[in-house]
């Protein structure tokens, strides 16, 4: 019984509109297509509440936050109004390189304190302890340059060895060499200094992004993302999309979003920026890492809800399905048509009539008139 219920509500097809008038305001309409068969529900099960983050690292970087605790903080608050499917980043080659100033004062006091306990000024109270073997160091640089001398070479020649290998050996290798290569990857986050920028692009992809790289021309990273929100859209694979940037050039996409009957929100800093008037909500990076956003999606959430049921409940007229319901619109003329008005009495009533419909409805009876009729 399951082709009886079509699930339509995620066939939602866009249909893009153009107007002469632009300060014609664009009421949000949608065609549905219907869709029969287990296929409909499997699509109706992964869509429905879905969630499609979208980050502008070009324009909103995490500078003030450590990468990988900013993205946690946004998957969080992300969750808050449906079930996070896609994570999608693109930036270009600048933005991964560029190292952020609060950022570039931690490393210089970090080789200030080296310098000093080389030279005895100051002694660290805890012990620096390698995280892979487990050996002890009074100086973090000497745990440094034991972690470079031994285990990053090592990993270096793990990498080599899967590198080399094909086939059934590869695989192998793999499943060998997986724990200690995780175990690796942990403990030189903290030890080792990024090679490019600060560990931007890998603290995203560590965090569940996928990380798409343009090229340095202007506009590169904005184009390329709302190419990738327009596909969604296009292939309706999120109920919700949550924007983070303060670039007004997304207002298009936002609006675009809108008209196609999905949920918005955007997360930047600017207080009353272009892209959270549009948006349907909207938060600051404070309000994401305190965890006020996910606080304020529960009345989001109430409100989308209470829309939703507000417009199932609305009523539209249909003239072809009120014609199909109720029948043809000339119905009751045909059947006036037919029928037979012939009096079947003495036929005193029609000549009572005939008489009464003679003169105007408007002239009055003068005093003239009664007294003939009363003569009569």
């Amino acid at each position: 019984m399951l082709h009886l219920f079509p699930c339509i509500n995620n066939s939602v097809q866009s249909i893009r509109f153009k107007t002469l008038n632009p300060c014609i305001s664009l009421s949000r309409l949608c065609h549905f297509k219907a869709k029969r068969g287990f296929d409909s529900l499997n699509q109706t099960s992964s869509v429905q509440n879905s969630v499609a983050v979208f980050w502008d690292l070009d324009n909103k970087p995490p500078d003030a936050f450590p990468p990988f605790e900013a993205v946690v903080k946004l998957k969080t608050a992300a969750s808050s109004f449906g079930v996070v499917r896609s994570m999608v980043a693109y930036a270009n080659q600048h933005s991964f390189s560029y190292v952020p100033k609060a950022v570039r004062e931690q490393r210089r006091e970090r080789k200030l304190l080296n310098q000093l306990e080389n030279k005895g000024v100051i002694k660290s109270i805890d012990p620096y302890v390698c995280k892979v073997c487990g050996r002890r160091f009074y100086t973090n640089e000497k745990l440094v340059n034991h972690f470079k001398q031994i285990h990053e070479r090592e990993h270096q020649k793990r990498v080599n060895q899967i590198e080399s290998a094909r086939g059934s050996r590869r695989v192998k290798l793999v499943g060998k060499y997986s724990m200690k290569m995780e175990k690796y990857k942990n403990a030189a986050r903290e030890v080792l200094t990024p090679k490019v920028g600060y560990g931007l692009a890998d603290e995203l992809k560590r965090a569940g992004f996928w990380v798409g790289t343009v090229s340095n021309r202007p506009q590169a990273a904005d184009v390329a993302l709302r190419d990738h929100m327009v596909d969604v859209m296009d292939k309706r694979k999120a109920e919700c999309l949550m924007l983070v940037s303060d670039d007004s050039d997304f207002v298009g996409v936002l609006k675009e979003a809108k008209l196609r009957c999905l949920k918005t929100v955007v997360v930047g800093d600017a207080d009353d920026g272009a892209l959270k008037r549009v948006a349907d909500a909207g938060f600051s990076w404070t309000e994401i890492l305190k965890g006020k956003a996910k606080k304020e999606a529960v009345s989001v959430v109430g409100k989308w809800k209470d829309r939703d049921i507000l417009k199932k409940l609305e009523w539209t007229y249909d003239p072809e399905v009120e014609r199909k319901l109720y029948g043809s619109e000339d119905m009751f003329d045909d059947e006036s048509e037919d029928l037979d008005f012939d009096g079947s009495d003495d036929g005193n009533s029609s000549d009572y009539i005939h008489e009464e419909d003679s003169g105007a409805w408007w002239e009055l009876d003068t005093e003239s008139d009664a007294d003939s009729s009363k003569s009569q």
